[in-house]
């Protein structure tokens, strides 16, 4: 897994590269300004230690720092941050923070939206592998200040069997059985079902999980029934919405994966503004 510091200096290297043009023609070097970022939608907050580091890596020599916490919620109008720095590390950091902080509280508030969709009901929202590349870690940090949970971070450390896996295996069966042989007992078995049928191969071939892909709620109703208290996860998975979420979490399954959370969220709109210390 990538550092923070890693993410955040290639993404400045990215933004800033020789240097910032404008910046270094319009203010003094010793120039320092006081800044507000704050919400202009509601929300909740994920990445403020990402946008802290941006300015940590440009020695902006930060003093005064107040701030809301990741997983607070915040209203329009509401101060996430105040602080005083050094104004040219400020502007030239600028875009690059809010690009992170704004991103990763998109992911925050949409994950929160789906879980108090489902509040009532002993049921799981987690994300999935659908994520930024070399973001994953900071976007499933997000799911988890919007309340949600994480589905396993990478190919190496969970085993799910998905339709093209089934394919080159020979069948569910044939798949399942192979994974539980060659895997350790401390690793679950996921597989992707589609009906009654494939589940029940699953179940008999010792799976840990069954992935109900893109089944309807009456579907998935019948998947609960048909388990009848067995010793099997049942996670939904494929074209969960909002306003179908609440559905899918009466049907009784454990999990509900969205894919959403972390490839579709909206960015929070957020602003910062500076002013002459």
């Amino acid at each position: 897994m990538l550092g923070l510091d890693a993410i955040v200096r290639d993404a400045l290297l990215e933004d800033i590269g020789r240097g910032d043009a404008t910046t270094e023609a319009t203010v003094p070097e010793d120039a320092r300004c006081k800044a507000r970022l704050y919400a202009k939608q509601d929300g909740v907050l994920s990445g403020i230690n990402v946008f802290r580091n941006v300015f940590h890596q440009l020695n902006a020599s930060v003093t005064g720092w107040h701030a809301k916490q990741d997983g607070d919620r915040f209203r329009k109008g509401d101060d996430i941050a105040l602080f005083e720095g050094n104004t040219r590390a400020v502007l030239s950091g600028e875009r690059v923070a809010l690009n992170f902080v704004q991103r990763l509280s998109g992911v925050a508030t949409l994950t929160a939206e789906f879980v108090g969709r489902v509040n009532g009901f002993n049921v799981r929202i987690c994300d999935t592998r659908k994520t930024t590349p070399r973001l994953r870690e900071l976007e499933k940090e997000a799911v988890r200040h919007g309340g949600g949970s994480n589905h396993r971070f990478a190919l190496y450390d969970g085993i799910l069997i998905k339709e093209n896996h089934i394919t080159a295996a020979g069948g569910v069966s044939k798949a399942v059985h192979a994974a539980v042989n060659r895997s350790h007992h401390l690793m679950s078995v996921g597989v992707e079902v589609t009906n009654l049928a494939e589940l029940d191969e699953a179940i008999s071939a010792g799976a840990d999980v069954a992935l109900l892909d893109n089944m309807n709620n009456e579907q998935m109703r019948e998947a609960v029934k048909f388990v009848n208290g067995r010793d099997i996860v049942l996670e939904a998975s494929g074209n969960i919405t909002l306003d179908r979420v609440r559905d899918v979490a009466a049907t009784g399954v454990h999990i509900i994966s969205i894919g959403a959370l972390t490839h579709s969220a909206p960015a929070i709109d957020l602003s910062l503004e500076i002013a002459n210390a």
